[in-house]
C-alpha cells in the first residue's frame, strides 16, 4: 500500500507542483483536527456560552441587587437645605428663623448611599430560570450534534479523497493502455492491416481518457480544498490519504435500535421543555411578588466623611391585577409556542425513525450493489483480455477492443464508487444511532 501511495505522489506532484504541496494524512488526523479547529464547531461553542450567559442572568431571581452611590450637591433651595441639615444632624433652633428658612444660603451636602433589593417570592422568575436552564441544555445537545455531523462530513470527504485517487489511478492505467493501443494501431496502419478510421477511433478514445483524467485531477483539488476547509488548514495543499479506499463492513444488528437520547432529539426535547416553562412562567405572572429592600445612607457637608447616618428597610408585596390584555396575549403566544414545539418534536422523532429505516435499507442495497459491481469488473476484465488477444491476432475489430477497454475502465470506476457509497451508508447509519 505504501508503494502505491508513493507512486501516486510521483505522478500527482508534477501537475501542480509550482503552487501546491502534497501532504499525507490519515482519517484519524482529519477527525481530530476537525474537532479542534473547525470554524463551525467554534461558533457552536460560542452559542453555548451565550446560553450560559442567559442562564447566569437568571441568578437575579435568587440573589440580591446591591448598589453604592455617592452624591454631592450645593443648593440654596429652602426645602433641600432644610432636609440636608436635618440629615447631617446640624439643625439648630436658629435655623427655625423665618428669614433663614426662606433664604438659607448655600448648603453643601455629600451623601453615600448603599441600597439592596432581595427577591423573596417571584414565582414567574423561578420558571423563567428553569426555562433558561433547559435552553442551555438544548444548546449543548445541539452543539454535540453539530460536532457529530461535522465528523460525518469529514469522514465523507476523506472517502471522496480516497475515491478521487482511485479514479485517477484507473484513468492513468486506461491512458497507458490507450497509448499502447495508439502505437499498435499506427503500426498496423503502416502495415496496411488497419484503416485510417480505426486509427482515428483510437485517437478519439485517448483524447476522451485525457479529458476524464484532467477532470479527475481537478476534482481531487476540489476535495482537498474542502477537507482543508473543514480542518481550518491552508488550502494550498493537495492531501494524500494514508489509507486506501477499502470496504469497511458493519453488522446491522449493532445499529438496530432507535434512541431518543440522540443529541439532535434531546436538543428538541429540551427546547420543548423550555417553551413549557416559559408558558408556566406567564401563568405565574398573575400572582403577586414579594421583595425586600433596604437603604443605608451617610451624610456630611464634607466629601467622604459621613458624620450622620440613617437607614430604612422594608418589604413590598406587589400584585399587578390588570395590565390591559398584555399578559393574556403573552400567555396565549407562549402556549402556542409550546404546542408548536411539542408537535415539531413528535414530527422530528417520527421522521428520524423513517430516516433510520431508510439508512438500513441503503446499507443492504449498497452491499448487493457491491457484489454485482465486483462481478461486473471481473467480467469486463476477462472480456477485455479475450478481445485484446484476438485483436493482436487480427481476429477482432478495433472498435470492439476500444469498447471493451472503455467498459472495463468504467466498471472499475463504478466499483470504487460503490465502495464509497457502501462505506458512507455504514458511516451514516452509525451517525443516526450514535
Amino acid at each position: 500500500m505504501r508503494l502505491f501511495l508513493f507512486l501516486i505522489v510521483l505522478w500527482i506532484a508534477p501537475f501542480n507542483a509550482e503552487a501546491q504541496q502534497t501532504f499525507p494524512i490519515s482519517k484519524e488526523e482529519v477527525l481530530v483536527k476537525v474537532q479542534a479547529q473547525n470554524g463551525s464547531i467554534k461558533i457552536s461553542e460560542q452559542t453555548v456560552l451565550e446560553a450560559k450567559g442567559d442562564y447566569r442572568q437568571t441568578n437575579a431571581v435568587l440573589l440580591p441587587n446591591i448598589s453604592v452611590a455617592h452624591t454631592a450637591f450645593s443648593t440654596n433651595n429652602p426645602v433641600f437645605a432644610f432636609g440636608s441639615k436635618l440629615n447631617q444632624g446640624v439643625f439648630s433652633e436658629a435655623d427655625f428663623d423665618v428669614t433663614k428658612l426662606n433664604n438659607p444660603g448655600s448648603i453643601e451636602n455629600f451623601t453615600t448611599s448603599i441600597q439592596f433589593e432581595q427577591p423573596l417570592i417571584n414565582v414567574d422568575g423561578f420558571y423563567q430560570r428553569r426555562a433558561a436552564k433547559m435552553k442551555l441544555q438544548a444548546s449543548e445537545y445541539q452543539s454535540n450534534y453539530q460536532k457529530n455531523e461535522l465528523q460525518l462530513e469529514a469522514e465523507k470527504t476523506y472517502m471522496m479523497l480516497q475515491l478521487s485517487y482511485k479514479a485517477i489511478a484507473v484513468l492513468e492505467k486506461a491512458k497507458t493502455t490507450a497509448l499502447e493501443n495508439q502505437k499498435m494501431a499506427q503500426r498496423y496502419f503502416k502495415q496496411g492491416m488497419l484503416l485510417q478510421a480505426d486509427v482515428l477511433d483510437v485517437e478519439v478514445r485517448l483524447n476522451q481518457i485525457e479529458n476524464q483524467l484532467d477532470n479527475a485531477k481537478s476534482n481531487l483539488k476540489n476535495v482537498s480544498d474542502y477537507l482543508n476547509f473543514l480542518m481550518n488548514e491552508p488550502e494550498d495543499r493537495i492531501l494524500i490519504p494514508n489509507d486506501e479506499l477499502d470496504i469497511t463492513p458493519v453488522s446491522l444488528s449493532d445499529f438496530d435500535t432507535f434512541s431518543n437520547d440522540r443529541p439532535d432529539i434531546k436538543a428538541l426535547e429540551m427546547a420543548t421543555i423550555a417553551y413549557k416553562k416559559m408558558n408556566q412562567s406567564d401563568k405565574m405572572s398573575f400572582l403577586p411578588t414579594l421583595n425586600a429592600f433596604g437603604n443605608y445612607e451617610l451624610f456630611d457637608n464634607q466629601l467622604f466623611q459621613g458624620a450622620s447616618n440613617s437607614y430604612f428597610v422594608g418589604a413590598q408585596l406587589k400584585w399587578d391585577i390588570l395590565q390591559g390584555t398584555k399578559r393574556f396575549g403573552k400567555l396565549q403566544k407562549s402556549k402556542a409556542e409550546y404546542d408548536k414545539s411539542a408537535l415539531q418534536y413528535e414530527q422530528y422523532v417520527a421522521k428520524s425513525r423513517i430516516e433510520l429505516n431508510r439508512a438500513k435499507r441503503a446499507v443492504n442495497d449498497a452491499q448487493n450493489k457491491l457484489q454485482r459491481a465486483q462481478t461486473a469488473v471481473n467480467q469486463a476484465e476477462e472480456a477485455l483480455r479475450i478481445r485484446s488477444d484476438r485483436f493482436r491476432e487480427g481476429l477482432e475489430k478495433t472498435t470492439d477492443v476500444l469498447q471493451s477497454e472503455s467498459q472495463y475502465a468504467q466498471k472499475q470506476l463504478e466499483y470504487y464508487q460503490t465502495v464509497y457509497e457502501y462505506n458512507f451508508a455504514c458511516a451514516y447509519l452509525k451517525f443516526l444511532t450514535k
